[in-house]
């Protein structure tokens, strides 16, 4: 085999995205608030870009200076064709020359009146006084408590240590052993002021924490007083996973005990804490904000409003035309403000197409999915992307960023667009049927379901069949334990059955 190393020429066809194409994906994958950020980001790199904003003020109150609306502008002040010919140096530091000649009504048009500026302050300060505070978290609230007792250095030191690998999200359970928290070389002594420092954090609030497992974390939440506590020892210590598995005869046959007062018991054991730490955890409620506002018309139909009157709608500064025709403008002036124009059309040319698509993808949604916002969830029907892009007229990863992280404001309330996109399957005769009314379906049956005998994932199917949907057992199963539904034996209420 020979081999030589030399150079070769060869012809390759390939395709990319132009970098308008690039920044209108972009722009169009925005939601509402994240799009609203990216229009200041560019303003502020942009000295070009000019605002009107889209709550203007009323008539009486309107100045007769006040920046024209793009639509206001003649087509010649759409259209701005620059010279491309040029390729000088941006000359930062003439431009920053140039606020000295704005003229005084520039900033006089965009000036808000008294009353505008004090509604925005007292919103300002509305928003500030309903912040909400960060909630204490665990490990604070038990240093807290552990600084109020009167206890060693040493025994102090390591059950700070321990209360450093609690985590809420986990319940506040202690998963390193004990010998892990201590130094290399550690004495049994060590380990018996561990043994104390742990003791010390399970006597604090809340009861159960710091339990090196489940077992642990119940039976220190149970006490002597109790009416059954012998009994819920026992369950705790021995027979946890038969209870866990709905089990009860077996453990009737291990300890003796009826299946009724087992039946207590448990749902007494339910009254329990599993995850002491669980209430620090700091639950993250996103702040939803509607990109598209669904209205009904006088007649019923449903019409699709696009919400984004928090982003501004934006235009090329005038001052900076004038300044790219003026004759006394050098090339390099020219030329920095061609670029900056190029950009800022770009951005306004990318905003008004996502505003045309969105509203076009919004309201082709809607229109197919028009029994679903009537009837409820159980009317809705399945969709795919590929629809609503053949039925647009674009491509499908169009769609897929045009709903992503998208929200409409429907009389049901504010849903996820993609929350209207739904599998499904067909039915006997034929006919479309979404997951989501298979699910309902299932939910119904198992709701009223002989709890003596609660449908297995094979009688489910066949229940299903009867009601017109062919579903998988597999699939059953699935959407089962999607839905936080135990089995068939987990679900049988054994005080039901006949003895």
């Amino acid at each position: 085999m020979r081999m030589s190393m030399g150079l070769q020429a060869r012809q390759l066809q390939t395709q990319k995205l132009a970098p308008r194409m690039i920044q209108s994906m972009e722009i169009l994958q925005l939601p509402t608030m994240a799009l609203q950020e990216r229009v200041e980001q560019e303003m502020n790199e942009n000295p070009l870009l000019e605002q009107q904003e889209n709550d203007p003020l009323a008539p009486d109150e309107m100045d007769d200076d006040y920046p024209p609306s793009k639509d206001a502008r003649s087509e010649n002040e759409k259209e701005l064709v620059v010279d491309n010919d040029h390729s000088n140096q941006e000359d930062f530091e003439r431009l920053q020359n140039m606020v000295s000649e704005l003229p005084n009504t520039f900033d006089e048009s965009f000036k808000r009146s008294a009353n505008r500026m004090s509604e925005d302050a007292d919103r300002r300060h509305d928003l500030m006084a309903n912040a909400v505070s960060r909630p204490e978290s665990l490990n604070d609230f038990l240093l807290h408590q552990l600084a109020e007792l009167d206890i060693d250095d040493d025994v102090e030191q390591v059950a700070e240590r321990i209360i450093s690998t609690l985590d809420a999200r986990d319940g506040g359970y202690l998963r390193s052993p004990l010998a892990d928290l201590l130094p290399a070389g550690h004495t049994p002594e060590d380990l018996a002021v561990a043994e104390k420092s742990l003791a010390i954090v399970q006597s604090l609030e809340p009861t159960g924490i710091a339990a090196r497992d489940l077992s642990e974390c119940l039976l220190m939440q149970i006490k002597s007083t109790f009416p059954h506590f012998e009994e819920m020892r026992t369950l705790i210590k021995d027979h946890l996973a038969d209870l866990a598995e709905n089990r009860l005869p077996q453990i009737a046959k291990k300890t003796n005990y009826s299946i009724d007062l087992i039946q207590t018991v448990r749902d007494e054991l339910h009254g329990l804490n599993p995850k002491p730490g669980a209430a620090f955890m700091e639950t993250y409620v996103p702040n939803v904000t509607p990109d598209i506002i669904l209205e009904q018309d006088d007649s019923g139909e449903y019409v699709v409003r696009l919400d984004d009157d928090r982003v501004p709608t934006l235009f090329i500064s005038e001052y900076y035309r004038r300044r790219l025709q003026d004759p006394t403008s050098t090339a390099e002036e020219r030329e920095f403000i061609k670029n900056k124009i190029n950009s800022a059309q770009w951005l306004i040319d990318s905003i008004e197409q996502r505003r045309s698509t969105l509203t076009k993808v919004a309201q082709a949604i809607v229109a197919h999915q028009k029994r679903f916002l009537d009837e409820g969830p159980e009317a809705i029907e399945p969709l795919k992307m590929q629809q609503i892009a053949d039925k647009v007229g674009v491509h499908v990863t169009t769609v897929s960023r045009a709903v992503d992280d998208k929200w409409i404001q429907t009389p049901r309330g504010i849903l996820p667009l993609k929350r209207f996109f739904v599998g499904g399957t067909q039915t006997e005769d034929g006919e479309d049927v979404a997951w989501d009314t298979i699910r309902l379906k299932l939910q119904e049956l198992i709701d009223k379901e002989d709890k003596s005998d609660p449908h297995s994932d094979e009688k489910l199917v066949d229940e299903l069949k009867k009601a017109g949907m062919t579903v998988a057992r597999r699939t059953v199963t699935k959407y089962r334990k999607k839905m936080g539904i135990p089995s068939s034996r987990q679900r049988r209420d054994w005080s039901l059955v006949k003895k």
